[in-house]
């Protein structure tokens, strides 16, 4: 049985600064009591419920959840790193679409600390143990490199392959910050709304290599929620299904990915694969986009994932974004929220965020910052581990 996912409701709570912000339970509360409330039904009627978190211990989605209702619901924890929101929506919708349920709740939250990321149990095997290695021998790293932060080492080396391997310079990755910053200003959710220069950007100081400060997305907390039903369901429960999911692709990586190029162990390899499944399965190509969010966890991330998504060719990124052609005006409005790089990085929540954020687009009610006229949308999210998602939106 194949029923077709109807986004019923979204939620999400504003963006924070580590510090700053509610503790991750009374934040995945509100998401999903504000994701009810989109939908106009009441706890009572989810069947199941996904909860995406990286910081946090086992079953924090039922401390979550507890604050909303306390129903005997079956509640399941789902860890993918940055990809955790995403992994919980799939599932969910994966339940929808079987008919082993009608309605399914996925919601994601991160209460995080200030800093790179790090490994919560360090003297466990690393499960990136694999990529840092892959990358390490493919750009020759250093005993003392590779002791730094994986994250930290691995987009600094990707920054430094987009450079090599593709020619893009350090004014164009920085011109994607100038982007972020510029659609943040309408977005009330994000933490980052003030524009920034240029020349602020590629005056950042360097972290590791060629990877400055401003070419990365800050930790931040928050959280979002998103519930699914069949089409049934929202009939019987007078529930708008205008925007419904037509096409979904998701992968963990290819024993290839890892064998000669740098690029493909950072997530190219594995966007371009999921969104190829998206593509396929929705009957839609990169040209029928009309917004899209992606997961520009780094500006040098952002620009590969452009490529991945067949949105222009290797040769083709300079003038895609020089050109303005990833903004209002352009060929599609890549990350009108902001993005990670500006609206925050909580990773439970950023999958959910981003699909919250399409699906305002695509009813027509994000404000400012709307995309006139979107039809047809893209969210893309990757964890590095790995896991790739594409969830195609599409308004009827």
């Amino acid at each position: 049985m194949s029923e077709n996912i109807v986004i019923a409701g979204v939620g999400m709570i504003p963006f924070n600064k580590p510090g700053q912000s509610e503790s991750y339970d009374v934040m995945g509360g509100k998401a999903t009591r504000a994701a009810l409330t989109d939908a106009n039904i009441d706890y009572d009627l989810i069947q199941q419920a996904y909860a995406g978190y990286v910081y946090g211990d086992s079953c924090a989605g039922q401390a979550a959840l507890y604050r909303v209702g306390i129903t005997g619901v079956p509640i399941f924890n789902v860890n993918n790193n940055c990809a955790s929101g995403s992994s919980a929506f799939y599932l969910a919708s994966q339940a929808v679409k079987t008919g082993a349920v009608e309605c399914a709740l996925a919601v994601g939250f991160e209460e995080m600390t200030p800093g790179a990321i790090e490994m919560v149990f360090p003297e466990k095997t690393p499960p990136l143990q694999r990529h840092t290695e892959a990358v390490g021998r493919l750009m020759n790293l250093t005993e003392e490199e590779m002791k730094l932060p994986p994250a930290v080492v691995m987009f600094g080396c990707q920054v430094d392959a987009t450079k090599q391997e593709l020619g893009i310079g350090d004014e164009v990755l920085a011109q994607i910050a100038v982007k972020a910053r510029t659609h943040a200003k309408h977005n009330p959710y994000a933490i980052f709304r003030d524009p920034i220069s240029h020349e602020a950007i590629m005056e950042s100081p360097s972290i590791y290599r060629g990877l400055k400060k401003l070419y990365a997305c800050p930790p931040s907390c928050g959280a979002a929620a998103v519930i699914v039903c069949s089409e049934a369901f929202a009939k019987k429960h007078g529930i708008d299904s205008s925007v419904q999911v037509i096409g979904q692709g998701v992968c963990s990586d290819s024993k290839e990915y890892f064998e000669d190029n740098v690029l493909d162990v950072m997530f190219r390899a594995l966007s371009r694969d999921a969104a190829n499944e998206a593509y396929e399965q929705a009957g839609v190509g990169p040209d029928d986009i009309d917004v899209i969010e992606l997961h520009d966890c780094f500006t040098s991330n952002e620009i590969l994932t452009y490529s991945a998504l067949g949105l222009c060719a290797d040769s083709d990124m300079e003038k895609f974004v020089m050109e303005g052609r990833n903004t209002y005006g352009g060929d599609v409005v890549v990350c009108p929220s902001g993005g990670l790089l500006s609206k925050g990085h909580p990773l439970g929540a950023t999958g959910l965020s981003q699909l919250t954020e399409l699906v305002w687009h695509l009813r027509g009610t994000a404000g400012e910052r709307q995309v006139e006229g979107a039809r047809t949308a893209l969210q893309h999210n990757g964890g590095l581990g790995s896991a790739g998602f594409v969830n195609i939106l599409q308004r009827s």
